[in-house]
């Protein structure tokens, strides 16, 4: 009998459409209680990690389990700094490919990571390839944005920490305080977050044995669907199509009688506001206090236009969408920038599948007809004629 196919499967068990509300395994790496709208990474809360842990940190903790002695932390950061340059061959081929879609691109670089990995397929091997991923992921962002506006590429600098070198990769200058800490929280709180559609994929794909680069350009992938990664640059988009404070209440009118979506509103699993949401509020007010407050302005009276006509509550998307964008970080590469946090919480995941593995094979329920005669070409009648 196939590896794949269960002896006794069950005739009739109930769908959940999207896999609502199906639990597929255990984990130790994260809780997400939707119902106290609450989250923690290996027991911490996120009340307990931001702001008092840095990413370098909580990336640590994630892929070994604890948080970091000082020795620990320092070697730690360290190997992410070592790790950061890419190989002079890898930057050659980054140039040529074009400066399309920027997850489309750093999929791709990704992929072409693992295809110059001589080493790629050595299962043993998925905890160092992690750290590696861990520390280039933000370099080819960064650089992706510098090669396509055709400005200098900038090598990392082992001096600063890994918010901090991104906002200078990405702009050529040393990044203020207040930016380096506004974008540490955001990696700290966009790390991990359970069983989300690009980590599930990333599972399943390294539950076939697959390799660690296979299974994050699947990750990739999944991350840059609208529904899922993308949704916070259409957040962003909505900001920028209301435009004033004044708009909010007619915008909020008109996309209720148009019956689309807000987006940065709901989730599929928190009953209430995302517990992740307060945190990126409380930074991007950080920022709009040292420039223009007009983006936190907008999007606090539509929180409440929103709340007050639907009832709905924010989720991570909809906070992330200013204080990147008051980072000066472009609209089209808040995904990436997704991918730059997430990658910690994908390694941790494909580690933990690969630790106590097995092939993720959902059954599906078959709804099509049955029993249908096989009719000889010469005798088909086409559907269409007449």
């Amino acid at each position: 009998m196939s590896a794949d196919i269960a002896p006794n499967a069950p005739a009739a068990s109930p769908v959940q459409k999207g896999l609502e509300g199906v639990v597929a395994s255990d984990t130790n790496i994260s809780d997400v209680d939707g119902a106290k709208c609450e989250l923690s990474y290996r027991g911490y809360s996120m009340d307990e990690l931001v702001g008092k842990a840095g990413y370098e940190e909580v990336s640590y903790l994630l892929l070994n389990g604890s948080l970091p002695a000082a020795a620990e932390l320092a070697a730690w950061n360290r190997e992410l700094a070592g790790h950061r340059p890419l190989e002079a061959e890898l930057l050659q081929t980054m140039e040529r490919l074009p400066f399309g879609d920027p997850m489309a691109y750093l999929r791709t670089v990704v992929s072409i990571m693992g295809l110059r990995d001589p080493q790629a397929e050595d299962l043993t091997r998925l905890r160092s390839q992690s750290i590696s991923l861990i520390a280039k992921i933000p370099t080819i962002v960064a650089l992706f944005d510098r090669l396509r506006n055709r400005r200098a590429m900038l090598g990392p600098r082992p001096d600063l920490g890994h918010a901090a070198n991104f906002l200078y990769m990405l702009h050529g200058e040393d990044p203020s305080p207040e930016a380096v800490a506004a974008l540490d929280a955001y990696f700290v709180l966009l790390a991990e977050h359970s069983f989300n559609a690009s980590t599930f994929a990333a599972r399943t794909s390294v539950g076939t044995q697959t390799d660690l680069y296979s299974a994050i350009t699947a990750a990739v992938g999944t991350l840059k669907g609208p529904l899922h990664g993308a949704a916070n640059t259409k957040a962003m988009d909505m900001l920028k199509e209301i435009g004033s404070e004044d708009r909010v209440d007619a915008f909020v009118k008109q996309t209720l009688a148009d019956h689309k979506r807000f987006m940065g509103f709901g989730h599929r699993v928190y009953k209430g506001e995302d517990p992740r949401a307060k945190h990126l509020k409380r930074y991007a007010e950080a920022l709009a206090a040292k420039g223009e407050a007009k983006w936190l302005r907008i999007s606090e009276r539509l929180q409440q236009a929103v709340w007050d006509a639907k009832k709905l509550a924010i989720n991570v998307d909809f906070y992330s969408a200013s204080l990147l964008n008051y980072l000066g970080i472009p609209a089209d590469l808040f995904t990436p920038m997704f991918a730059c946090a997430r990658i910690s919480g994908w390694c941790a995941h494909v580690l933990e599948q690969a630790a106590d593995n097995r092939l993720i094979r959902p059954l599906a329920r078959y709804t099509g007809p049955k029993g249908l005669q096989f009719v000889p070409l010469n005798r088909r009648a086409s559907p269409t004629a007449g």
